[in-house]
């Protein structure tokens, strides 16, 4: 799926800009997210870069036939109306396993959110890995990854240097991009 993809935004003039992650294991932020077409254009950057990543995924999408396929894509299921438990399970996940890049969408969802869901940094924080700042912006074609920086326990300057990274791009659908702000700040 990964290679349609990947063609696909090349026939249209995308351009896959930034480098890969070099770690064995990371958090890479996918922002801003305004569109179900985020997934695929991810899955055409993973493509590109020849790296492996992961996603966060409702555990409703993991059933039948299509939880098969979510899987095989690197889905992880997560229980949402249990917050606290995605980021213990998730935490899990990276400590059982050697390499992971795991991409979530800290807006949580394709409409105009409030805030950033905190779980990234929580994760990236307790496990001391970096978090990526990938993106995607419809405006210039381009999708890809920029800087690469660890929360340090100091979520507020990490999220000072996303907001300065993600200032000009908005998304595939700019009018459904919200303020990056955690939930916390909110």
């Amino acid at each position: 799926m990964g290679w349609v993809a990947r063609r696909y935004l090349l026939m249209r003039g995308w351009r896959f800009v930034g480098d890969a992650p070099v770690v064995p294991k990371a958090i890479i932020v996918a922002a801003p997210h305004t569109s179900n077409w985020d997934f695929l254009v991810f899955l055409a950057v993973a493509k590109n870069f020849r790296i492996k990543v992961g996603f966060l995924g409702k555990d409703g999408l993991f059933k039948g036939p299509l939880g098969v396929l979510m899987r095989k894509w690197g889905g992880i299921p997560v229980d949402r109306s249990h917050p606290n438990a995605v980021v213990e399970s998730v935490a899990d996940h990276f400590r059982r396993h050697d390499e992971v890049l795991l991409v979530i969408t800290p807006e949580g969802t394709r409409g105009k959110a409030k805030a950033w869901k905190s779980g990234f940094w929580r994760i990236g924080d307790a496990l001391d890995i970096p978090v990526v700042m990938g993106f995607v912006d419809g405006k210039t074609r381009t999708t890809g990854f920029g800087p690469s920086k660890k929360i340090d326990g100091d979520p507020h300057a990490w999220m000072d240097a996303a907001r300065i990274f993600y200032a000009d791009m908005g998304g595939l659908r700019p009018s459904k991009k919200g303020p990056m702000i955690l939930a916390d700040e909110a």
